[in-house]
């Protein structure tokens, strides 16, 4: 059964590290949430080591450049592991093809240019990708939406059909399904894939909930940790994504309940119906160890 819990300082020293998830989490895209940053520098303060683990496509310089803009201190966390990192090294493999076609942002560009240290020199030793039109592809790199802020997934149902009549594989770099930035829902790149699977065509995932991700993240944590075997805590608002992730890697999980699915828990975000909660869970078949209203 979940348990309610009120703070993060709940759990001291029953953890060494967090899987912490963003958006939703430590910022709705707009602004850092002070709890939230409070609540990571106390983890670090007793010892703990604080991996920001999400679902962004871009790698994680990019990502970290968000962060810094939006006021969010390098104190509150070591390490950024990001779905567009571990999409990169799919993507390097040739898990979809040497010639690709890109559906997503401008601002996403930085997937096909930036790589982390251990990415670059890995795709030193790889044949080179190359963007192309999508007849003229092996696979299709999904990022996202051209311009999520307008679009919906219906607008690219052509291009979906097309590639799904070639037969190409896509490699999703957001499973995330939706983001709230402040008060407006954006579909991300997992839409795009959801809806090309609904079509029958194939997608590989490489965020959370899927493996990939996850190893990468521990690969990373090693790097700045001498424990053999750490405790972790996955933390996140995404059911499917966040908790569904932690659990089906075997580690604790804090599901924030005043995220995507605030509504659902009663008109207090911060403090979740305890009879809501359980089923609601008991609905999705999933039981995180805890849940808290917000992270603080």
């Amino acid at each position: 059964m979940t348990e309610i819990i009120r703070s993060l300082a709940d759990l001291n020293g029953r953890h060494d590290a967090v899987f912490c998830d963003l958006w939703g989490c430590l910022h709705n895209g707009k602004t850092a949430f002070p709890a939230a940053v409070a609540a990571l520098q106390g983890f670090r303060q007793r010892g703990g080591k604080v991996v920001l683990l999400t679902n962004a496509p871009r790698p994680q310089s990019s990502v970290i450049k968000q962060l810094d803009g939006l006021g969010v201190p390098r104190d509150a966390w070591e390490i950024v592991v990001t779905s567009g990192d571990a999409a990169q090294m799919g993507m390097i493999s040739g898990a979809v093809g040497r010639r690709v076609h890109h559906i997503g942002a401008p601002k996403d560009e930085v997937f096909f240019t930036d790589f982390a240290d251990d990415l670059a020199t890995y795709a030193k030793t790889q044949p080179p990708i190359t963007r192309v039109a999508l007849n003229e592809a092996e696979g299709i790199v999904c990022t996202g939406l051209f311009d999520d802020l307008t679009e919906t997934p219906e607008d690219y149902r052509a291009a979906l059909l097309l590639g799904k009549t070639l037969g190409l594989p896509m490699l999703c770099a957001n499973p995330d399904i939706v983001v709230d930035m402040g008060d407006k829902r954006l579909y991300c790149a997992g839409a795009l894939a959801q809806a090309y699977e609904e079509m029958g065509g194939t997608a590989l995932y490489f965020g959370k909930p899927h493996p990939p991700i996850y190893d990468l993240a521990r690969r990373r944590l090693g790097e700045i940790s001498s424990l053999s075997d750490p405790q972790i805590l996955c933390i996140g608002d995404g059911i499917g994504t966040d908790a569904q992730g932690g659990i089906s890697e075997g580690l604790d999980t804090l599901f924030i309940t005043g995220g995507l699915a605030a509504e659902e828990f009663g008109p207090d975000v911060e403090n979740p119906k305890a009879g809501l909660l359980s089923d609601w869970l008991n609905a999705r078949q999933l039981s995180p160890t805890f849940a808290m209203g917000r992270l603080r």
